[in-house]
């Protein structure tokens, strides 16, 4: 799989942007600020329909415009699909494939599958809870449908509980059945949502740790840990020992919306005595094992967004991961950096085939 084609028009600072793309490597140069990562983000609104640095859709659109349009062309399993993503301000988003309309956005995730990296992800390490929560989810969504439809039927049916609750309190009335109700439904959408999350951090654990240890030389011993309140209790009782708590506070203080994975590093949490250096080795790690395993869960390589991952990294750490795209790991990558000489220096060394494009104030120079 592999994007062909790419057109931004009024997309944050591009006017109208056009790229025709090579199979393998990928790169934009420029200074900061020239609208690299932009283009980067339209990737990955066509992939999952969102950006995946703003939560806010209509500020993505170019200031003095009213509307942007991304356009791309994926070619998978030799099939040719063109998706379209329109904003207008005011009106709904929306998404197309081949010119007909998605009535859900959640039918498009996981058919264009793409591994961001970049520099933002220190949040993943360094924010709270729900950052990684929101990571593990997204990470999942890409190759299990069945597990998004569940974790937005909890979150729904969480939002209906909570509302209850504090109905509850504002009336002075108690209604167990409906609550039973809602507890059951959670029940049976939060134990599918714990399995899953609990196969998947199992199954990429191992692989994390390998390639922390090819690209950080093995120095130190990492760890990810599951830190989940259905690790010990059963969801059922546990939403019963906390009914009291739960109508005093007027919200539900169990289930997998509470969930956390730890991050270690020798025994202790990373954010607290990792490097900035050891923290995006750790990163990196971690996306490049969440690529294998989508990989063998999907049966396509994903496409793979390197967001000005070099900078702290040094080169033999740069050229290990540069290897990996020329012994075939990798499908389709796309990078961004501002030393366009560094960039050039590490591919043609590494002899691997590659398109260079020079951004500049949101726009391509020849």
């Amino acid at each position: 799989m592999y994007l062909k084609k790419l057109s931004l028009l009024n997309f944050k600072n591009h006017s109208e942007s056009n790229f025709q793309f090579g199979k393998k490597v990928n790169c934009f140069v420029g200074d900061n600020g020239s609208g690299k990562t932009n283009i980067l983000d339209a990737i990955h609104y066509l992939s999952l329909s969102k950006s995946y640095f703003n939560k806010m859709d209509v500020q993505n659109i170019k200031f003095t415009e009213d509307f942007f349009i991304l356009k791309g062309v994926f070619i998978k399993a030799n099939e040719q699909s063109e998706i379209q993503c329109n904003l207008q301000k005011g009106e709904q988003k929306t998404l197309k494939c081949n010119g007909k309309r998605y009535k859900r956005f959640s039918d498009h995730i996981g058919g264009f599958p793409i591994v961001v990296i970049s520099p933002t992800d220190s949040n993943i390490i360094l924010d709270g809870s729900e950052i990684r929560r929101r990571y593990i989810d997204s990470s999942i969504a890409q190759y299990n449908r069945k597990y998004l439809k569940s974790l937005i039927d909890y979150n729904k049916t969480l939002k209906q509980r909570n509302t209850l609750l504090k109905s509850f309190a504002e009336k002075q009335y108690f209604d167990s059945l409906t609550l039973e109700t809602f507890d059951n439904q959670l029940i049976a959408f939060g134990t599918t949502i714990f399995k899953e999350r609990t196969h998947f951090l199992e199954l990429l654990i191992s692989v994390f740790k390998r390639y922390y240890a090819l690209i950080a030389n093995q120095r130190e011993v990492v760890d990810i840990r599951y830190s989940s309140q259905l690790n010990k209790n059963d969801f059922a009782q546990a939403l019963k020992n906390s009914l009291s708590k739960d109508r005093m506070s007027q919200y539900t203080n169990v289930g997998v919306h509470k969930d956390d994975i730890i991050f270690e590093m020798d025994n202790h949490p990373i954010k607290k005595i990792g490097s900035q250096g050891q923290q995006k080795s750790f990163l990196i790690s971690l996306k490049l094992a969440q690529f294998d395993f989508m990989e063998k869960q999907l049966g396509v390589k994903p496409i793979l967004l390197l967001d000005d991952i070099f900078d702290k990294l040094d080169e033999k750490r740069v050229e290990k991961i540069i290897s990996f795209a020329r012994e075939g790991f990798f499908g389709q990558v796309f990078i961004t950096d501002t030393n366009r000489d560094q960039i050039e220096k590490i591919l043609n060394t590494s002899r691997i085939k590659y398109e260079m494009f020079k951004i500049e104030n949101g726009g391509v120079v020849n």
